[in-house]
C-alpha cells in the first residue's frame, strides 16, 4: 500500500476538483464559443478538455492508490475546486481570459500536491502534481498566445 498522508490526499482531492471543474468549463466553451475564431478555439479546447478527463481519471486513482476515497460529485467538487464554474455565455475573448486565470489556479493546486507528496516522501504523488504543473503551465501559454 501505498504511504498515507492526510496532506497529501487532501491536496490531491482540492487538485481533482478544481481539474474536473477545469474540464467542465473547457467543455462548455469548447460548445459554445462563437467568432472568427471558432475553429481554433474550438479545436484548442477539445484537445485541453480530452486531456483533463484522462487526468481527472488518474488523480482519483492515486487517492485510492493512498487508501482514501476520491470525491465524485458536483457538491463535493463545488466545495474543493478553486475553479469556479461558467454561469454565462461570454465572448471568446472573455472564454481565453477565464481558461488563462484558471490554468493558474490548477498550476498552484498542482504546486500544492508537490509540496505536500515532498513533505510525506511520496514520489509518486509529486511526480503527479509535477506533469500536471507542467501540462497547466503549457495550456496557459497556448491560451495567453491567443490574447496577444
Amino acid at each position: 500500500m501505498a504511504q498515507h498522508s492526510d496532506d497529501v490526499v487532501s491536496a490531491l482531492k482540492a487538485l481533482l476538483a478544481s481539474s474536473y471543474t477545469l474540464y467542465l468549463k473547457t467543455h462548455n466553451y469548447h460548445w459554445n464559443v462563437t467568432g472568427p475564431m471558432f475553429t481554433t478555439l474550438h479545436t484548442m479546447f477539445e484537445v485541453q478538455y480530452t486531456e483533463l478527463a484522462l487526468a481527472v481519471d488518474e488523480i482519483a486513482e492515486r487517492i485510492r492508490a493512498l487508501d482514501a476515497y476520491a470525491p465524485g460529485s458536483y457538491s463535493e467538487f463545488t466545495k474543493l475546486s478553486a475553479v469556479k464554474e461558467e454561469v454565462g455565455h461570454p465572448s471568446a475573448t472573455e472564454m481565453l481570459r477565464a481558461l488563462v486565470a484558471d490554468q493558474r489556479t490548477v498550476e498552484a493546486s498542482a504546486r500544492d500536491v508537490i509540496r505536500a507528496a515532498e513533505g510525506a516522501g511520496d514520489q509518486a504523488s509529486a511526480d503527479l502534481g509535477t506533469r500536471r504543473l507542467q501540462i497547466h503551465e503549457k495550456n496557459g501559454w497556448m491560451l495567453r498566445s491567443h490574447l496577444e
